[in-house]
């Protein structure tokens, strides 16, 4: 079994997903909140990462088997967030999934309209002073590439958004760089961009 490349390789990968799934983790586990929600976000990357210091409900449309204890799962499509009530959510997350509702790539039924369906079911279950960690990728307009993901331009996330403050935008550059603090221009100077949004109501 020769193995010879490793040594070339770095020592990992740190991607978009990385960074943003840091970024999140970070801020959820530093507000303790006394209960958090995701959509959609990498189990093995972000929801790890909260697992230690919380429960953590996940709501994904596709089945999970053999989940770790204080991990609760729901199966379901999350475009309406039914069973959600209205304000009733102090911590929210969803990480790289609003760009394909509506797809049908993970079985969801083809709706064009669903990523602002599904933006807007975030914004009302969040609570009165709770938070929504929301990562996207981003360009300087929306784009479609059927039926894989969606681009969203700052346009299309703020007003879905509408009845939100954001409290921070940071972005991961299309060369794996990460901004903390980043400006709306810069979306459309770079394109291709992860957009890491902290939203409270």
């Amino acid at each position: 079994m020769p193995i010879y490349r490793d040594r070339q390789k770095p020592a990992a990968e740190l991607d978009e997903y990385f960074h943003q799934d840091l970024w999140a983790a970070r801020r959820v586990v530093a507000a303790k909140p006394p209960r958090h929600v995701d959509v959609g976000s990498r189990i093995d990357g972000f929801v790890a990462h909260l697992l230690p210091y919380m429960e953590v409900e996940v709501v994904d449309m596709r089945p999970l088997a053999n989940g770790p204890a204080g991990l609760r799962f729901r199966q379901a499509n999350a475009t309406t967030m039914q069973g959600f009530e209205d304000g009733s959510v102090p911590s929210l997350s969803s990480l790289h999934a609003a760009e394909h509702f509506g797809l049908g790539r993970y079985g969801d039924p083809v709706d064009p309209g669903a990523h602002i369906k599904f933006m807007r079911s975030l914004q009302r279950v969040l609570a009165p002073g709770g938070r929504l960690y929301f990562g996207v990728p981003m360009d300087r307009r929306d784009q479609v590439y059927f039926n894989a993901h969606r681009f969203l331009s700052m346009a299309t996330v703020m007003g879905a958004f509408d009845g939100l403050t954001r409290v921070s935008f940071g972005l991961v550059t299309p060369d794996g760089r990460y901004l903390e603090s980043a400006a709306e221009s810069d979306v459309d100077r770079l394109g291709h961009v992860c957009g890491l949004f902290e939203f409270t109501k």
